[in-house]
């Protein structure tokens, strides 16, 4: 797996890589990343990238021609003469676990070309770009940050990054079956079983007696019923999304109030 980076911060990067997991799956050549600072590909002497948009609107506008360059320079070193270009932009289409497993499966490089000012010439999302992502109904200062996200998400799931593979197939947002987004994860516990503060007078907060049992069917059944109860407090959109569990009340659209 294969990400380019096309930004005009490279230095954003320099702690972000370096840690965990992706620092991990790097130095074992399982993911590669290179940066590309989008300022090498301008033409002009102060290295302009943006410019003002037209109708009069305040802010700027990242010029489509350094854009244009940079892909087509990048795409043309890959394996096959081309790479799979995303723009990170806050209207793009949001990124979520099936979008990370997506690109997770490709086998051609990714270009992720970082937006900032105002926004990207729409023109790079027509003609260059092969899909337009953001990552949260949000905007933030610069795609950098969704850029970040969208390599540690992706990066997780290549084979021989995480210890144990199963555990990215047992998490949050991961589909039930074939189908569907999945839900939220089961919450998790871990010891000590019981824990007093002393400001609580006595009382104790408690890890769910099934949890203690070593009844394993019983700790699945808690989980499953768990994982519904946090989702339908926390991401009741998710259970109007996802397969339906076994159970009237996992229903899609069961939890409306």
């Amino acid at each position: 797996m294969k990400f380019h980076i096309v930004t005009i911060f490279p230095e954003f990067f320099q702690g972000p890589l370096a840690c965990g997991i992706l620092s991990r799956a790097r130095k074992a050549g399982l993911v590669d990343i290179e940066i590309h600072d989008l300022r090498k590909w301008t033409s002009d002497t102060h290295r302009t990238v943006d410019d003002r948009p037209f109708g009069g609107e305040e802010g700027m506008v990242m010029k489509i021609e350094p854009i244009d360059a940079a892909v087509a320079e990048i795409g043309s070193r890959c394996p096959g003469g081309s790479a799979w270009t995303v723009l990170l932009s806050a209207q793009g289409r949001l990124f979520d676990q099936v979008a990370a497993r997506r690109l997770a499966a490709r086998q051609d490089d990714v270009v992720l070309v970082c937006g900032r000012y105002e926004g990207v010439d729409e023109r790079v999302a027509q003609h260059l770009a092969d899909e337009e992502i953001s990552i949260g109904s949000y905007v933030l200062s610069g795609g950098e940050w969704a850029a970040g996200v969208i390599v540690d998400s992706v990066a997780r799931l290549c084979p021989g990054a995480v210890g144990n593979a199963a555990s990215t197939r047992r998490e949050s947002f991961e589909p039930l079956d074939s189908g569907g987004v999945g839900i939220l994860d089961y919450p998790q516990y871990t010891r000590p079983a019981r824990y007093a503060p002393a400001r609580l007078g006595g009382r104790s907060w408690d890890v769910p007696e099934v949890l203690l049992s070593g009844h394993h069917e019983a700790v699945a059944r808690w989980r499953r019923d768990a994982a519904l109860e946090k989702t339908r407090a926390n991401r009741p959109d998710l259970l109007r999304l996802s397969t339906p569990m076994a159970g009237a009340d996992a229903t899609p659209g069961a939890t409306e109030n």
